[in-house]
C-alpha cells in the first residue's frame, strides 16, 4: 500500500467517526483558502487562469504540498465561462478576476402567486430569463446557449475533477463529497427577491413569503442530494438571512422549512455541514433542535457557549478568525489555534476550519506564513 493510500484511508476513517459522533484519533484539519489564493499564491493572473484551467494542475500541486490539510483544498463551484455563455447577472467576474454576487431581482413581489402554484416553472418560465440574457429570444437560440454553457460546464468540472483525483493519489486527502443547496427562505432572497426585497416581503406578505418557501422546499432537498449519500459525503449549506430577521420571523418564516431540510437530508442518510453566517448566537437553541451529529462551522460567537449548548450533540466547526492570519504576528495566530482547539476538542465532535474561506492574497502580507504555521500546529497539535 502506498503513503498516499494509507493516508487516505487514514484520513477518512478519521471523518467517518467524526461524522458518527466517534472520537477520531486527532482533529480533523481543512486548508480555508480557496483556487482564488491558490491561483495568487502561484503568481499566476486570477483572471486569466480561471479562464484556461489548464494552467491549474501545477497551481494546485505546489498549493498541496505547501499547506497541511486533511481534506482536498482550494475547491472553486465558480468558473467564469458558463456564467458568460449565458449572459449571468447574478454572478459576474469582477475586474479583478473574482466571482461576485451582485444584488438581482429574479421574482417580483406582483408574481408570488405564480411562484407559489409551480415553483418549478416560474423558474424556468420567468426568473431565468430575468437573470440570465440569453435565455431572451426564439427557442433555438436558447437552446443553442444552453447547450453551450452545459458543455462548457461539464468540460470544465471534469477537468477539475482530474487535477483532484491526481491530488488526492499524490497528497492522501480524504475522499469526501459534497451537495450543495441552500434554506428556503434563503434561496427566495438570494437569486429572486434580494436582500431588500425579502426584508420588505417579511413584513408586507409573511403569508406568501411562508408559502413561497414551503413550495420551493422539495427542490431545495433535490439540490441537496449526493447521488448516492453515505458516511463521507454531505451536504453543504450556507446560511444567509436569519440574522438579519427578527426572533418571531426566524420562527415564523425562516426555520420550519430550513428544519424540514435538515431533517429530510438527515433521513435520507446525508450529512449536513451547515456554514453558520454572522452571528447565530440568539438561535442556538433552535439548532440544538436539527439531527444528531449536524457538521456546523460558525462564523462569529462565542465559542465557549457553542461548545457548552451544542457540543454534546453536534460537530462544531470554525471560529478562527482569518482576519488574525493578515493582522496577527505567527505566536499570535499560534495561540487562538490553541485557544480554540483548548476549548472545543476536549469530548471530540470539533473540525478544525477558519470562520470562513480565504480568496485574496495581500501583496507582501504576512497570510501565507501565518496560515502554515496555523495549520501546521493543529495538525501536530490537534487532539481531544
Amino acid at each position: 500500500m502506498t503513503d498516499a493510500v494509507s493516508l487516505t484511508n487514514e484520513r477518512n476513517q478519521m471523518f467517518r467517526d467524526l461524522f458518527s459522533g466517534k472520537t477520531p484519533k486527532r482533529v480533523p484539519v481543512s486548508n480555508p483558502a480557496t483556487q482564488d489564493f491558490a491561483i495568487q499564491y502561484a503568481g499566476l493572473d486570477l483572471v486569466e487562469s480561471q479562464w484556461d484551467l489548464t494552467k491549474l494542475e501545477p497551481v494546485y500541486d505546489k498549493f498541496c504540498q505547501d499547506f497541511k490539510t486533511d481534506t482536498y483544498p482550494g475547491g472553486s463551484i465558480r468558473i467564469p465561462s458558463h456564467y458568460q455563455l449565458l449572459g449571468s447577472t447574478p454572478i459576474i467576474m469582477s475586474s479583478s478576476g473574482f466571482m461576485q454576487h451582485p444584488e438581482v431581482v429574479g421574482l417580483l413581489a406582483e408574481e408570488y402567486d405564480q411562484f407559489i402554484a409551480s415553483p418549478y416553472d416560474c423558474i424556468i418560465e420567468t426568473i431565468l430569463p430575468r437573470l440570465y440574457t440569453e435565455f431572451n429570444g426564439q427557442p433555438g437560440k436558447v437552446a443553442m446557449a444552453l447547450a453551450k454553457a452545459m458543455r462548457a460546464h461539464s468540460d470544465d468540472m471534469a477537468y477539475l475533477g482530474t487535477i483532484r483525483a491526481k491530488m488526492n493519489a499524490k497528497y492522501g486527502f480524504a475522499t469526501m463529497g459534497a451537495a450543495l443547496t441552500e434554506a428556503p427562505f434563503d434561496f427566495m432572497a438570494d437569486f429572486l427577491r434580494s436582500f431588500k426585497g425579502i426584508s420588505g416581503d417579511v413584513r408586507r406578505y409573511p403569508d406568501k413569503v411562508s408559502a413561497a418557501c414551503e413550495a420551493v422546499l422539495p427542490l431545495m432537498v433535490k439540490k441537496g442530494t449526493l447521488p448516492n449519500p453515505s458516511m463521507l459525503g454531505y451536504t453543504f449549506i450556507p446560511l444567509h438571512m436569519a440574522p438579519y430577521l427578527r426572533d418571531k420571523d426566524f420562527a415564523a418564516l425562516y426555520w420550519p422549512t430550513f428544519k424540514k431540510l435538515i431533517e429530510t437530508l438527515a433521513e435520507m442518510g446525508q450529512t449536513v455541514q451547515l456554514f453558520v453566517e454572522n452571528d447565530w448566537m440568539r438561535y442556538l437553541d433552535y439548532l440544538y433542535e436539527l439531527p444528531e451529529n449536524t457538521i456546523m462551522r460558525f462564523e462569529y460567537g462565542d465559542p465557549k457557549l457553542v461548545k457548552e449548548k451544542l457540543g454534546n450533540k453536534h460537530i462544531i466547526s470554525g471560529f478562527y478568525p482569518i482576519t488574525l492570519l493578515q493582522t496577527g504576528t505567527k505566536q499570535q495566530c499560534v495561540d487562538k489555534a490553541k485557544e480554540l482547539l483548548d476549548i472545543l476538542a476536549p469530548g471530540g465532535r470539533y473540525w478544525w476550519q477558519a470562520d470562513k474561506s480565504i480568496i485574496n492574497l495581500e501583496a507582501n502580507g504576512p497570510v501565507v506564513e501565518n496560515l502554515k504555521a496555523v495549520l501546521e500546529y493543529v495538525y501536530e497539535n490537534g487532539v481531544y
